[in-house]
This record gives C-alpha cells, structure tokens and sequence, in this order.
C-alpha cells in the first residue's frame, strides 16, 4: 500500500466517521470510517518504514578516498 492510498482511505475513513449522518440497519458507516482510519494509518506506518529502510540502503555507498584529504593514509616511505 502506498502513501497515496494510505492517505486516501484516512480521508475516507474520517468522512465516513465525522461527515456522514445516516443510520443502517445491520450496517454501521462509523465503525467502517473508524476500520478506514485504523488501516489507513497501518498502511501509512509500513509504507513510511518501507520507504525509510530502502532509502538507507541507496546511501550506503562506499565514499571515495581522495588524495587531497587529511585522513587518507600517506603512502609508506622506501
């Protein structure tokens, strides 16, 4: 589930929940709008680690030594 859709069934979910003022029977629009936000926010926690997890290993490049640095290591004197 992406953000976009995370996102998504949030909005839907507090539509349902805060904006609608019908009464069903057999059927409750509130509790479906509460089960919307809770698997929204679900959806949105996975999707940020998700996210979070892959972007730490497209950084994790090996940095490239250059001569002009202080910490790179002279070369052994013969």
């Amino acid at each position: 589930m992406a953000l976009g859709t995370s996102l998504f069934l949030i909005a839907v979910g507090a539509i349902l929940r805060f904006a609608v003022s019908v009464s069903t029977r057999g059927f409750n629009v509130h509790t479906v709008g509460i089960i919307l936000i809770i698997v929204g926010a679900v959806g949105l926690v996975i999707s940020l680690l998700w996210m979070t997890m892959w972007a730490d290993r497209r950084r994790g490049a090996a940095p490239v030594a250059r001569y002009d640095d202080p910490n790179y290591p002279a070369a052994p004197r013969v």
